[in-house]
């Protein structure tokens, strides 16, 4: 009697969780077809298979162990490819995460309510633009006779146009600014959401004590969101391949990328799809990009335990 009792219970809980179960499970199938299921195409990175052959599919094709990941290795694009993907990852992470958090600790700061919002609103704007209307936009701006060009010319402060574009050493520095104005408004919302989380009585007792307001921000609030910091940090490490925060390197690589600039433009996401897609080759792009997800995944273990070492705070 206690067990059907225990069990009514339980699916009278359910019943009244209703919306809130189905958003769950939606979820929750949403990872099992798209994140899951795929998981059983990591098999083609050890394997010679060919959209092409027809009959062999992955699980029946020819067994070729490493082969592929010791192609990639000996490849003449792979320095190239390596130094550029880290170079552009680590760039971004030094730049893209500790501004939001500056960010939100001005924006905390700003006492003018309506100011407070719109600046808020007008920051996180830009993460709502795809990388394509981004990319059309700087080709219109940064292009040798787009706008940006036209006016420092017209007004003799350079003699002939800057190839923000066209250079390839400026790719970096131009991606990273992109990466800055698109995302740091909306991870600033993340910090901000964590700051108005602090009791004011913190503060009240600081002001008693005649704390200024940078003491008030390194002894109060800091503190206090520093495990929203760490796990965004965690998060950041494990997709820092990818382009940390934002996830936008490939985008970036792609859209803005070119031949002329390809010395610091091509990564290992774009040499995956080149070769996966456009030439057809699937499992040496598995093989490739399996690379890569082993590497993130080490990064995120490496960075939790790093985290839980000096801080004592991680995901687990």
């Amino acid at each position: 009697e206690r067990m059907k009792t225990k069990k009514k219970t339980k699916w009278e809980l359910f019943r009244k969780q209703g919306a809130l179960q189905v958003f769950v499970w939606m979820g929750m199938i949403y990872l099992i077809i798209f994140n899951l299921i795929p998981m059983f195409g990591i098999i083609m990175g050890f394997k010679d298979y060919s959209i092409t052959s027809g009959v062999k599919g992955i699980f029946t094709s020819p067994w070729v162990g490493i082969k592929w990941f010791r192609e990639f290795v000996t490849d003449y694009k792979f320095g190239t490819l390596v130094r550029n993907t880290v170079m552009l990852s680590v760039l971004k992470l030094i730049f893209t995460f500790p501004l939001p958090i500056l960010f939100a600790l001005m924006i905390n700061e700003i006492h003018n309510y309506p100011f407070k919002k719109i600046l808020q609103t007008c920051s996180y704007l830009p993460h709502f633009i795809s990388w394509v209307i981004i990319s059309s936009i700087s080709y219109q701006f940064l292009s040798q006779s787009g706008i940006i060009n036209t006016l420092l010319q017209a007004l003799h402060l350079t003699s002939k146009p800057i190839g923000f574009l066209t250079e390839a050493s400026k790719f970096w520095g131009l991606a990273v600014f992109l990466d800055v104005w698109k995302e740091m408004g909306w991870w600033t919302i993340i910090f901000l959401a964590a700051i108005t989380g602090i009791s004011q009585d913190y503060y009240e007792a600081a002001e008693i004590d005649g704390a200024s307001r940078l003491q008030k921000i390194w002894y109060i609030t800091l503190p206090c969101i520093k495990s929203t910091i760490v796990v965004v940090l965690i998060m950041t490490m494990g997709n820092l391949f990818g382009g940390g925060l934002s996830g936008s390197n490939f985008e970036q690589c792609y859209l803005l990328g070119n031949s002329v600039n390809a010395a610091t433009s091509d990564i290992i996401q774009t040499y995956v799809f080149d070769v996966g897609l456009s030439q057809g080759r699937y499992a040496y792009a598995t093989a490739v990009g399996l690379i890569q997800s082993v590497i993130s995944l080490i990064l995120i273990f490496a960075s939790n335990f790093v985290s839980k070492k000096l801080t004592n705070q991680g995901l687990f």
